[in-house]
């Protein structure tokens, strides 16, 4: 049995990983073999801060390079014209009403981890908001809505009986 964990993406994020992949394995290894070249030039490698600077780019791109290849062989593209609304979850769309300033609101759709980037509106389906109480399917929300009308009419009724005392 595999311990590898399935990546779930959109189409969008899938195509943005194999993007960066092919970037980092052309222009970013030519980079950095250049880097390589220039600081092997300087001679002695022992006590050559250049060097060791390229060679740890190379691990950290490297590292990048296995994770993104991981990533895309373990993706697991949700069709987005599936995705229920009723529940918040992947590929959902959120908007944040704050009670005490009703007209700032926030909207964010809910992605994988591996597209994760709240400062684009994008949070990840792991997160605190796709896993909050807010997860209430609509019928809930409106037996809520409806239970809520009761007791206000309730207590309107019971004011007025009050009143005529």
């Amino acid at each position: 049995m595999s311990d590898t964990k399935h990546v779930v993406v959109t189409r969008e994020g899938l195509q943005r990983m194999k993007e960066e992949l092919e970037y980092k394995e052309t222009t970013e290894k030519m980079k950095v073999a250049e880097q390589l070249k220039v600081a092997i030039s300087y001679g002695d490698l022992s006590e050559n801060a250049e060097y060791d600077a390229a060679k740890n780019d190379q691990a950290v791109l490297e590292q990048r390079i296995t994770e993104l290849k991981a990533m895309i062989e373990n993706a697991v593209v949700v069709d987005e014209s599936k995705i229920s609304t009723d529940v918040v979850g992947f590929g959902t769309r959120v908007t944040i009403v704050y009670e005490d300033e009703p007209d700032d609101e926030e909207t964010y759709t809910i992605v994988g981890t591996s597209e994760s980037d709240p400062a684009n509106g994008k949070l990840s389906n792991e997160g605190f908001l796709a896993k909050a109480p807010a997860n209430l399917v609509e019928a809930e929300r409106e037996k809520l809505a409806q239970a809520q009308d009761k007791v206000a009419k309730l207590k309107a009724r019971m004011e007025e009986m009050e009143a005529l005392r």
